[in-house]
Order: C-alpha cells, then sequence, then structure tokens
C-alpha cells in the first residue's frame, strides 16, 4: 500500500509528498517559515488526500479547538437573519482553520449553553444575539477570559467586541421618508422590549418625531415576536380606531407582513391611505407587499465581520478596536 492508498493522516501526507511531519504541520497552517509554494503543494494534496486534522490532536499540540460556536435562538429565522448569520460567518470563516458550530438557545436560560460552552472548553470563541442592555451572558464571558463577539451592544461599561444595526438612525430615517410623503401620525410596532436594540428603536422614535413635528404611538401590547394573529388583531384595532395612523414603522418583514394584514382588514391601502416601513427588507415582504418601504440590514455582513472581528480578538486584538455601527441605508 502506498501513500496514497493508506488513510489520510499527516504522517502519511508527509510521506506522500516526501516531506517532515513538522513541515507539513506547519504548511497546513500557513506558517510564514515554510516557502509559499510548499504551502500551496501541500494543501493541494491534502485535499486530493481527504485530509482532515485530528480535533483531538490539535487540542493537544495547541490548546485550542478551532471551533466558533453561534449561540442563536431557531425563532429568529423571521427576517431571515438565522440562516443569513450562519451563511455570513462561513463566508469569514472558509479559509481559516475555524469551524462553525450553531448552538441552539432558548428563552428559557439564555445562559444554559454559554456556561455549558465555557465549562467544557468546546470552543475557541463565542457570538452571541439579542444583546440586553445590562446582559449576564457578557458578564459571564468577560469573566471568565472566553472571547466573544456580540450582535448588538450593551451598556454596561465593559468593553466587548461587538456588531450592531444603528436602529435609532433607522428609524429616524424610517420618519424622515414618511414625512416627505405627507404622513403625519405614526404608529411603531417594535422589537421585543429588553432587548437593547428595542432602547435604541424607541428612542430614534422620540427624538424623529420631535424633529420632523409627527404624532405618534408606540404599540406596547405586541412586538416582532408576537404571533402572526396577535399581530394582524392588534393593527387592525389600531386602524379602526378613531385617531387611527397614516404611517406604521416595523421591526422585522414578519412582523410587518401582519400588521399589513391587519390593516387591510380594515379598508387601508398601502401606499394610498397609509405607508409602511420596514427594515430587513425580505424578497418576501417585498413580493407580498409591492407598496412597503425598505430600508436594508445586512445580515450576512453583519456573520461576516461579527466572524473576522472574532478571530482577530483571539488572536489578541484588543476588544476595544473590534466595534462596529452599521448605519441603515435605503433599498
Amino acid at each position: 500500500m502506498n501513500a496514497w492508498d493508506k488513510p489520510p493522516t499527516l504522517r502519511n501526507l508527509a510521506a506522500r509528498l516526501g516531506l517532515g511531519v513538522s513541515t507539513v504541520s506547519q504548511a497546513l497552517r500557513d506558517s510564514p517559515e515554510i516557502a509559499v509554494e510548499t504551502r500551496r503543494r501541500v494543501k493541494q494534496a491534502a485535499e486530493q488526500l481527504g485530509y482532515v486534522p485530528n480535533r483531538a490532536g490539535v487540542r493537544l499540540r495547541t490548546g485550542k479547538t478551532n471551533i466558533i460556536s453561534l449561540v442563536l435562538n431557531p425563532e429568529d429565522d423571521g427576517s431571515g437573519f438565522f440562516t443569513n448569520m450562519i451563511y455570513g460567518i462561513a463566508d469569514a470563516l472558509a479559509q481559516t482553520p475555524y469551524h462553525l458550530v450553531v448552538t441552539p438557545s432558548t428563552f428559557a436560560d439564555p445562559m444554559a449553553p454559554i456556561r455549558h460552552i465555557a465549562e467544557t472548553h468546546a470552543a475557541d470563541g463565542v457570538i452571541i444575539s439579542r444583546i440586553m442592555p445590562d446582559d449576564p451572558r457578557v458578564r459571564y464571558l468577560h469573566s471568565v477570559g472566553l472571547p466573544f463577539a456580540t450582535h448588538g451592544r450593551t451598556d454596561i461599561g465593559i468593553d466587548h467586541c461587538y456588531y450592531d444595526y444603528d436602529n435609532h438612525a433607522y428609524v429616524m430615517e424610517a420618519l424622515r421618508q414618511l414625512k416627505a410623503r405627507g404622513r403625519q401620525r405614526v404608529v411603531l410596532f417594535g422589537p421585543p422590549p429588553g432587548l437593547a436594540y428595542a432602547q435604541h428603536t424607541l428612542a430614534g422614535f422620540v427624538d424623529g418625531l420631535q424633529a420632523h413635528a409627527m404624532q405618534g404611538k408606540v404599540v406596547t401590547t405586541a412586538h416582532s415576536d408576537s404571533d402572526f394573529s396577535h399581530l394582524q388583531q392588534t393593527a387592525h384595532g389600531i386602524a379602526t380606531s378613531p385617531q387611527a395612523p397614516d404611517a406604521v414603522i416595523c421591526s422585522s418583514p414578519s412582523e410587518a407582513i401582519a400588521v399589513a394584514s391587519g390593516m387591510a382588514k380594515a379598508g387601508f391601502v398601502m401606499g394610498r391611505t397609509y405607508d409602511l416601513v420596514v427594515k430587513p427588507i425580505s424578497k418576501l415582504a417585498k413580493l407580498a407587499l409591492p407598496q412597503i418601504i425598505g430600508i436594508e440590514e445586512d445580515h450576512r455582513a453583519a456573520g461576516r465581520e461579527l466572524a473576522r472581528m472574532l478571530l482577530a480578538l483571539i488572536d489578541g486584538e484588543d476588544a476595544s478596536k473590534l466595534q462596529m455601527l452599521v448605519a441603515p441605508h435605503a433599498s
């Protein structure tokens, strides 16, 4: 049996190439001490042979798992967030030794998966979302020294790696566009209360109403996590009230579709009797509601940047230099 026919181990890969095991190992890690051409040959042969590094061995040699854990709630996919976040992170990790493991989370105990990852040393870094202003997960991860990045910001005075969409600016821009269309009475269907971006959304609504001399109401009995029928009924009730709005701002496409359905049941016609603004603007929402006003939020880009920043953090970059606040733009 020649080296090509043997199982795809590091030693057999080295034998096939006529190189030392140490040289092959360093080449696979892109060590600058190994010539570029040698690195290319080794990687090409590894791909042909089907060689995959033994994770247990890597961990013993380096203390690393080469795993990034993404902790997400599967219910977050109403706007394509879950899927696009995974694709974005996978894009960023494609040319690195790191692999992505998605860890499901639930609302019952959001700390459980975080503690498990940290206590079992299951990953070199963690990405989390649904950030609260004073988030216990951020406090815990910071205290145990496990590198992490968040989709959203806290306000607890801990410098941490984050990527955040500027929801304050989103609502301000939404109100600007509505004012330009002659709208005056605006209702906000916001994110789930208690999350950091819900606070930013509300602050943008208050500031925007004042800036544009508009009237506004915040819906407190429903939000983007509410089920379709409840959102639909809430919107219908608002539309049939004496102070019916002529504009609506929503925080997710699924929320917008439900709200638009309730408005339609009350006889409102989008683009004529009222306007609706939403972010991000999904293909489904645009197909179902051609008159909807969309403001973009790129969840795939968020995933790429979170992964990129987390890898930099793992490599020793200071967290204060790994923070992004992204402004919205019209679609």
